[in-house]
């Protein structure tokens, strides 16, 4: 597996995703079947990102100051998370209006979309970490929801 940061060109909005390997990315990109999950944007590219270089295995790590203490937020600062998190669900909402709630044959709908099998079109459902993890690394553009949703069937 392996992690790129993307940037869209309509927002420049910086988002996370996962592949099987680069060159799942290139396919995907050219699809189009990345997309921004801010602004839904599918002109895509790689942004700057930093290397993650391991240490030594040999080297003992000293505890970074921020494993050792936690200290909550400022109430300003809780307020603008909230206010932030907020947002995110606010947008996620509004993206999954246009997407279809398929359950637990999330898997299933998703391989046969990739296989040309059915029309593609944008869903959302249930999977385990395993079964996204082997569809990112066939290739199929899978991503986790930020905000969990409940499923139509158990809403009131």
């Amino acid at each position: 597996m392996i992690v790129f940061d993307l940037k869209c060109a309509g927002g420049d909005h910086v988002f996370e995703a996962w592949f099987g390997c680069s060159g799942s990315y290139e396919d995907q990109r050219k699809r189009a079947l990345i997309a921004c999950p801010i602004c839904g944007d599918t002109d895509i590219g790689k942004a700057l990102m930093a290397p993650n270089i391991g240490s030594k295995g040999n080297t003992a790590l000293a505890p970074s100051p921020s494993t050792q203490a936690v200290t909550l937020p400022e109430q300003g600062a809780a307020a603008e998370i909230k206010a932030m998190m907020s947002k995110i669900a606010g947008l996620q909402a509004e993206s999954l209006k246009t997407s279809k709630w398929v359950g637990a044959d999330f898997e299933r709908q998703a391989r046969a979309m990739d296989a040309g099998e059915t029309e593609h079109s944008s869903i959302h459902g249930q999977a385990t970490p395993d079964q996204a993890k082997a569809m990112m690394e066939d290739g199929i553009a899978v991503m986790p929801l930020l905000v969990p949703v409940v499923p139509p069937d158990q809403q009131n």
